[in-house]
């Protein structure tokens, strides 16, 4: 038995979620309805699998037992995706696991696991892991309240490490009080404030303290947590800071305004996960899952099938099968065109658009690093899903990121993407606009209907300087934030929203908020 673990603690095979959906796939292309307890070579098959997909790093094992493929897979049973049936030993995808493998968004799946992430969990509780029973708490719930709370409202990585992660040990009122205070007295003294006997308390549960950086194993701990929790989309770090972002905190306060029970029975592995594992659309998992089937070539080619749509799935936008998509899955899995057409057909038969998504909602907060993949994305989407003719003009110079045309319609538009949390258009960027921007494409052969910006998020004043530009062009404009592009592109891709009503929405002159996107679907 491993010692105890005595702060929060989650595995970290990678330290963010993007590459779940992935990862998930191509174990379940080697593992699933397989044995997995002692055995090695499934074990190995897993490890093997990562890497032929890139998912993990090719290079001297540290043994030949398969360790590597444990790791992940002990990633995937701690977010509830995965368990061992009791009275087979075979592994099974819980509800939430075959939602992302049905390619439903994953991030609100993941959300969902996210915040019932506990200690005591299956997980949690395994010899190998061991942490310390005392911690009986929702470990992002806190985090979210910390956050939400005007006394806090911001968390460094270091306060996480130091005060939150090694304090926080069960929901109370008392408890969570005697953190805050932790906090505040940090922020006051610093390192001063922290227990004499700090490492003697926290003390690594594996190896020894660096001295040079004593801090260093908590601090990675925290840098996922951080990742996790931003991977919600509920909250960025920004100048080092974790916040919750503006246009969240509705939601926040909707998440924290119900305390769900714990989830009873983590030492039992099928009864807790199955509990732990119930996607959004569900609320218990009713499965029979009693009768074994036997492993079919039909059924390793669409597990074969399942891992390559879902990694082209997160490079672009997927919200129909077709061509493309099919050459493209054809050519990784090695399966014949028709044979990946039937299988794509009736798996994914509107796409799946979410996987790409999540990443378009990153880049919008990377600032100029990542600009041009953010521009990119914005094209692909409006070719993509929108169905309008989209080109990326941003390198000619003098000229917005994107141009998009309706030729179903009659129209062109102008959209500027800009990777900030809190974007605002300077006096340049509004000269831009409207003596090079504007002008140059009302000579388009159909009418410049809007000008867009798409960001993070916006300052307080876009309003009244998108008017601004508006009053001097006499050409529309409007404001999206990456939440609510999102936002449209889902509801697009479920109901079909016709051109002229995103003409009409590009063009409000202002910021774009979700109950207009809720009104273009009615």
């Amino acid at each position: 038995m491993s010692s105890i673990i005595n702060y929060w603690w989650v595995t970290r095979p990678k330290r963010k979620l993007n590459s779940v959906p992935e990862v998930l796939a191509a174990v379940a292309s080697v593992s699933l309805d397989n044995e997995w307890g002692g055995q090695r070579n499934t074990h190995l098959s897993v490890e093997e699998a990562l890497e032929v997909y890139s998912l993990k790093r090719v290079g001297e094992r540290r043994d030949h037992g398969g360790s590597g493929g444990r790791t992940y897979m002990a990633w995937l049973k701690s977010l509830g995706l995965i368990f061992t049936q009791k009275s087979t030993g075979l592994l099974k995808l819980t509800l939430a696991g075959e939602a992302i493998l049905a390619g439903e968004p994953p991030v609100e799946i993941l959300k969902h696991q996210i915040l019932k992430y506990q200690f005591p969990s299956a997980f949690s509780t395994n010899r190998n892991i061991n942490v310390n029973p005392r911690f009986k708490i929702r470990p992002f719930r806190f985090l979210l309240r910390l956050l939400n709370d005007p006394q806090i409202s911001y968390l460094t990585q270091e306060e996480i490490a130091k005060v939150v992660i090694v304090n926080a040990e069960n929901e109370s009122e008392v408890c969570y009080q005697g953190v805050v205070k932790r906090l505040t007295d940090f922020r006051t003294y610093g390192d001063a404030s922290l227990d004499s006997d700090f490492f003697i308390k926290y003390a690594p549960s594996r190896g020894k303290i660096n001295f040079d950086k004593p801090y260093n194993y908590l601090n990675d701990i925290a840098n996922t947590l951080i990742n996790w929790i931003e991977y919600t989309q509920l909250a960025i770090r920004e100048d080092s800071k974790l916040v919750l972002l503006d246009e969240k905190v509705n939601e926040v306060n909707t998440i924290l305004g119900v305390t769900p029970p714990f989830i009873e029975r983590p030492d039992q592995d099928e009864f807790f996960q199955r509990k732990y594992g119930v996607d959004p659309k569900h609320t218990k998992d009713n499965r029979n899952l009693t009768n074994s089937r036997t492993i079919t070539d039909q059924m390793l080619a669409e597990q074969r099938i399942t891992q390559s749509f879902i990694s082209e799935s997160l490079k672009y936008p997927v919200n129909k099968i077709d061509d493309k998509i099919i050459a493209n899955v054809s050519h990784s899995s090695g399966f014949d065109h028709k044979i990946v057409e039937q299988v794509l057909l009736r798996k994914y038969p509107h796409g799946a658009i979410g996987s790409f998504m999540t990443n378009y909602f990153e880049m919008a907060f990377k600032g100029r690093d990542e600009a041009t993949d953010f521009e990119v994305a914005t094209v692909e989407i409006f070719n993509d899903v929108f169905g309008m003719r989209a080109e990326h003009v941003g390198p000619i110079g003098l000229t917005p990121d994107v141009l998009v045309i309706s030729d179903d319609v009659g129209y062109v538009g102008i959209i500027d993407n800009k990777a900030y949390s809190k974007y605002s258009i300077t006096n340049d960027h509004k000269n831009r606009m409207i003596y090079n921007y504007i002008p140059r494409f009302q000579k388009e052969s159909y009418p410049l209907a809007f000008f867009t910006y798409i960001a993070g998020g916006f300052g307080k004043n876009i309003d009244l300087q998108l008017r601004e530009i508006s009053s001097s062009t006499s050409i529309a404009g409007s404001a999206i934030n990456v939440s609510n592009m999102i936002q449209l592109v889902q509801d697009h891709n479920q109901k079909n929203i016709d051109q002229f009503k995103l003409k009409d929405m590009f063009g409000l002159n202002r910021q774009i908020y979700k109950e207009d996107i809720s009104l273009l679907s009615e």
